[in-house]
């Protein structure tokens, strides 16, 4: 019986937060020009990135992306456009109650849980703040079920700050293209801020995203069709590992 393969070295260390994927562990900061060249292709091929969660307001945002955590895009937007129907607003919703929400988000991971938060939230933006969303970092991140994360997701989303939320698709792709090398979400947010190009801060959030869900996914990333795969330092190692599609 053949021995295994060895796994080449720069793929062979997996940060806890990442699971189902091998990703490296480069040596950083990445060179200037690669990075340019990175952002100005992903721009080429989506100029105007969004989120894929649907919202009509800020506090629909909020609500969205709270769901989202350890969910699809996909299934959220399913509770949430029965839900936005009956419950758009703080006012609808607390009168919905969380007991009455939890129909509408059962099919969602955690529901029990984001559903406390959702109402919590909802009492907070109605009370705290006349019922409109605070559009500012500490504010948001003060609200039920709303970190780090979270905040920066609606903050960039609404063009009131160029954040970065680090998820795992943004985790993994800022790992292979060599944008980032750290083991924490918060670290590898803080490298991403060092070295994409200002320019490019704005939407290079959901440009990682996006790349991450479609392309540079965690099992058998699509190297072949992927618009950066010659500026990715990682892509002969998958291959090799036959990794890559």
């Amino acid at each position: 019986m053949k021995p295994p393969k060895a796994r080449p070295k720069a793929l062979a260390k997996r940060p806890a937060v990442m699971t189902g994927a091998f990703i490296p562990v480069l040596g950083w900061p990445p060179d200037e020009d690669r990075v340019e060249a990175v952002f100005e292709r992903l721009c080429r091929v989506m100029p105007e990135p969004k989120t894929e969660l649907n919202f009509s307001s800020p506090y629909t945002l909020v609500v969205a992306v709270a769901l989202s955590a350890q969910a699809t895009d996909v299934s959220v937007n399913k509770a949430t456009d029965r839900l936005f129907r009956v419950a758009d607003t703080p006012e609808k919703m607390l009168a919905l109650g969380e007991e009455g929400l939890v129909p509408y988000i059962a099919s969602i991971g955690l529901y029990r849980g984001k559903a406390r938060n959702v109402i919590a939230l909802s009492r907070i933006v109605l009370e705290q703040h006349g019922g409109e969303v605070p559009l500012n970092r500490a504010d948001l991140q003060a609200l039920p079920g709303v970190g780090r994360k979270t905040a920066s997701v609606v903050l960039n989303e609404l063009g009131i700050e160029a954040a970065i939320a680090v998820d795992t698709h943004v985790f993994r792709v800022s790992h292979r293209l060599g944008l980032a090398n750290a083991a924490t979400p918060e670290k590898v947010e803080a490298q991403l801020f060092r070295v994409v190009p200002e320019q490019w801060l704005p939407k290079a959030h959901h440009w990682l995203i996006l790349h991450g869900r479609y392309t540079c996914t965690a099992r058998r990333p699509k190297c072949s069709a992927c618009v950066i795969s010659d500026l990715c330092p990682s892509r002969p190692d998958l291959v090799a590992m036959g990794e890559a599609a």
